[in-house]
């Protein structure tokens, strides 16, 4: 990607409802490291708060902002992702705040940690629990607001985030599927992953659900928790063979599964600690400044991503060819590319969508009603609004001297699978 790191980070910021991690690499290759709250032990959570003192402008954040929360010289501020998503004003000691520009300043703040590694960002990844054009916008403002100097500056969701750090472990965990518990929040997340040996490149899927907690009474023993536990995750592995499981989060502390931790590690390799997500990131950051071997033979396929290739045949030097526009694999809210061509004799446009797994390419016909006779330039945007629905902008360029530019552009929202699969 021509970027070079001058001795900078590459950094992966999970930033949840609750908590934030931060996690940095000094290379490309290196080894991934999790900033620790407290010298010498995995405190790796950054509480994901703020604490405003009375009638002065000064706000703590973190571990400070929870201890002060105690006392009566100030107001404690949480939510900062869900209040930044929400838009609505926030009243904090009699004044009204932007919830960007508080969730901007926890960001600004808790990424001043990095001066204990003694370098600057240079590539960052954030991470989220979802991704949608509504997050992406939120983020994108909270980057902009504090003026981030990284340069190489990508989002990712947590199902992303999974795969990014598989793609780092040794390969014999991807042998067979992958099972990810997250219980740090009201709800245990499970996410699967697997892949189709049969594709090439192999296609790698992440499933997720969620389960009602083991401690769901909140006031459930160890042992009914254990049980709960165990009955999840029975039912998540099922009858199909499992090669390694991930326990993330805090409230999988304590040695209250007995149980259910044998059931899992029947065949099967267990890893426990809750600093995958921010790991991952980072190690999506890498994967995307340099492709390792694996990232060369595996695509992600998730909830974010095209699942298709989608391209065009031109005439190049009077022969026909096929010219790539969109690539299977990329994020959706990444997917764009703009071009111009001439088309001669003819109003339309013909694509051709090549889904990654199921059935053979398919094309989709745009039709550009009104467009003059005779050989026009088209100036052509290509983007997706959602997963599976493609936008495609035509503006009529005119033809130098001999045609003045209309002025016109066409718009066409396509979804794209069904339009194949009819």
């Amino acid at each position: 990607m021509g970027f070079r790191n001058n001795g900078k980070l590459f950094v992966g910021y999970d930033l949840g409802s609750e908590n934030a991690q931060i996690s940095y690499a000094l290379s490309e290759e290196g080894d991934v490291e999790t900033l620790s709250q407290v010298a010498g032990a995995e405190k790796y959570n950054i509480p994901a708060f703020l604490f405003k003192r009375y009638g002065v402008n000064q706000w703590l954040y973190g571990r400070e902002a929870l201890r002060l929360a105690d006392g009566e010289d100030g107001i404690l501020v949480g939510n900062l992702l869900d209040m930044a998503l929400d838009g609505e004003p926030v009243v904090v000691d009699g004044e009204s705040y932007d919830p960007i520009g508080l969730l901007a300043l926890f960001f600004k703040r808790s990424l001043s940690l990095l001066s204990q590694v003694g370098t600057k960002i240079g590539a960052l990844m954030v991470t989220c629990p979802v991704m949608d054009r509504k997050i992406l916008e939120v983020l994108g403002s909270v980057v902009s607001g504090i003026h981030l100097k990284a340069e190489q500056i990508f989002f990712q969701s947590y199902a992303e985030s999974f795969y990014g750090y598989m793609l780092r472990q040794p390969e014999e965990l991807w042998n067979y599927p992958a099972l990810l518990f997250d219980y740090g929040a009201e709800k245990m997340k499970v996410y699967r992953m697997e892949s189709n040996k049969r594709t090439t490149p192999i296609v790698v899927f992440i499933e997720e659900s969620e389960y009602e907690p083991p401690d769901n009474s909140g006031q459930a023993g160890p042992e009914e928790m254990d049980a709960v536990f165990q009955r999840i995750a029975e039912e998540v592995c099922g009858k199909s063979i499992i090669g390694s499981v991930f326990l993330i989060g805090d409230r999988f502390a304590g040695d209250w599964m007995k149980n259910s931790l044998r059931f899992l590690c029947r065949g099967r390799r267990v890893f426990q600690g809750n600093n995958l997500f921010s790991k991952g990131a980072c190690c999506g950051m890498q994967e995307r400044m340099a492709v390792s071997e694996m990232g060369r033979t595996h695509v992600f396929l998730g909830n974010d991503k095209l699942k298709a290739n989608i391209g065009m045949k031109l005439l190049r030097n009077g022969a026909e060819s096929y010219y790539a526009l969109l690539d299977a694999g990329v994020n959706w809210y990444e997917a764009e590319h703009t071009m111009e061509i001439y088309v001669q004799d003819g109003n339309e446009i013909l694509l051709t969508v090549t889904p990654l797994i199921g059935g053979g390419s398919g094309q989709v016909r745009v039709v550009l009603e009104g467009l003059a006779e005779g050989i026009s330039r088209l100036r052509l945007h290509f983007f997706l609004k959602a997963e599976d629905e493609l936008v495609v902008e035509a503006e009529d360029l005119g033809f130098g001297d001999f045609r003045a530019s209309s002025g016109r552009i066409w718009r066409d929202e396509i979804e794209i699978y069904q339009e194949i699969g009819g």
